[in-house]
């Protein structure tokens, strides 16, 4: 037994028997169970119980056991003096604050159904995809859920794009850059393309965006590239570089990306230099963040390319026996908009018109549904996920709830439990 899902028996009334009697023998009769109160304070607010023939009414706190009271300090904090009722699993002690002010206490142990108490403990313990897998029934799914939980995970990202806004003084430029570099460092070198990206002034890459041989050369020499070049090539870079150490007094620094595990087309130096190309534009944001023009957006990125030195090569000095052209591939432009530039135009256009929700919602549907190991055990197990909105709404909702097992704060658990 915990918390929070006696408050959740409490606020569904799943109970074996309602003839509740206090610690004291007493009848109590409850008329109203309350407000459920996600913030601090009481558990359930503008309750109304019946003891006898008096009426009261005020808020109720829940316990695991009585002496949680004390523990939890809540005698001296002035939320619970108009407390009407204290509702516990066990009654472990007496609580003379409670007493002194004629609080009664309810012992819920035996009245709670002992079959829900053991299917919470099956689903919390169950080593499966998702906690509920034994008993999940797509039906019970709630209408428009995966919107509701797509808009969950926006709003998050708000809340932490605010903050990176903060750190950049209000730059909008210098946000969308960062985010792009987390994109492009996929999931291996993610944390570190951020870094790389964060750890410069932005002002720096202002003045030196559209000289991409410096671009290029700036990165490759925080990332610990250039200290013995290998070729022309990485000789003209490790020079650019000092120049720029010299120049702006770059941080004493060594950032080194990932290529175990990579193809070759996602090795960090292709995906930097494309990055650099990408940063090569000017007046990214209001193109691709303001604006909302889905063709201009895929033009720009379509256009983007690795510099000629990696036709012929993926990693320094290693020439490869194919040339070609390191180009953005259509998934891949396909995850910058689902993973930075979408929630970013949320984040820019959301408090400002609903309408721009709609359509970015819109946006998201008209995506293609990743395939990954999370979406393929949401498909084996019924969910039918045939665009982006449905993918990045499962992949949140596994994340959030699923993996942490968070059974009571999600709306399909409720749904399941509620029934069970």
């Amino acid at each position: 037994m915990d918390e929070a899902l006696l408050q959740y028996i409490w606020y569904y009334k799943k109970f074996s028997d309602t003839t509740f009697q206090t610690t004291e023998g007493e009848t109590v009769e409850i008329l109203n169970f309350g407000e459920w109160n996600a913030n601090s304070g009481p558990d359930f607010l503008c309750a109304q119980i019946k003891i006898g023939t008096t009426i009261l009414a005020g808020n109720i706190e829940l316990h695991v056991k009585s002496s949680d009271w004390q523990h939890h300090h809540h005698t001296a904090d002035k939320a619970y003096h108009n407390l009407i009722l204290h509702v516990v699993y066990i009654h472990d002690r007496d609580i003379k604050a409670l007493q002194a002010k004629n609080v009664p206490t309810l012992v819920l142990k035996d009245y709670i159904d002992e079959n829900l108490l053991q299917l919470y403990e099956k689903i919390s313990k169950e080593n499966v995809f998702i906690p509920c897998q034994p008993i999940f029934d797509p039906s019970k799914i709630p209408l428009l859920y995966e919107e509701e939980i797509l808009l969950q995970k926006l709003n998050a990202k708000t809340l932490y794009y605010q903050k990176v806004l903060n750190f950049n003084k209000n730059n909008f430029e210098a946000l969308l850059f960062q985010q792009m570099a987390y994109a492009f460092g996929l999931k291996i070198n993610a944390s570190v393309f951020h870094q790389l990206s964060s750890c410069i002034d932005f002002n720096i890459i202002q003045k030196i965006r559209q000289h991409k041989l410096q671009m290029e050369a700036l990165f490759y020499g925080l990332c610990g590239w250039l200290e013995q070049p290998v070729d022309l090539q990485t000789q003209i870079w490790k020079r650019e570089f000092t120049f720029l150490q010299s120049k702006f007094q770059l941080p004493q620094m060594q950032i080194s990306p990932k290529f175990h595990k990579l193809r070759p087309n996602n090795f960090p130096t292709i995906r930097i230099s494309q990055l650099v190309d990408l940063y090569s534009n000017q007046h990214l944001f209001s193109s691709m963040i303001q604006d909302q023009d889905d063709q201009l957006i895929r033009k720009i990125l379509s256009s983007v390319t690795a510099s000629d030195y990696w036709k012929t090569h993926y990693n320094f000095g290693k020439i490869s026996s194919v040339s070609s052209e390191k180009k953005l591939s259509a998934p891949f432009i396909d995850l910058l908009l689902i993973n930075c530039i979408l929630p970013l135009q949320f984040f820019f256009h959301a408090q400002k018109s609903e309408d721009v929700v709609d359509d970015i919602l819109q946006s998201y549907q008209r995506l293609p549904a990743e395939i990954n190991h999370i979406t393929k055990q949401w498909k084996n197990i019924g969910i039918k996920l045939d665009n982006a909105l449905q993918t990045q709404a499962f992949m949140y909702q596994y994340k959030t709830f699923c993996r942490t097992k968070k059974c009571l704060n999600c709306s399909i658990g409720f749904q399941l439990l509620k029934n069970a």
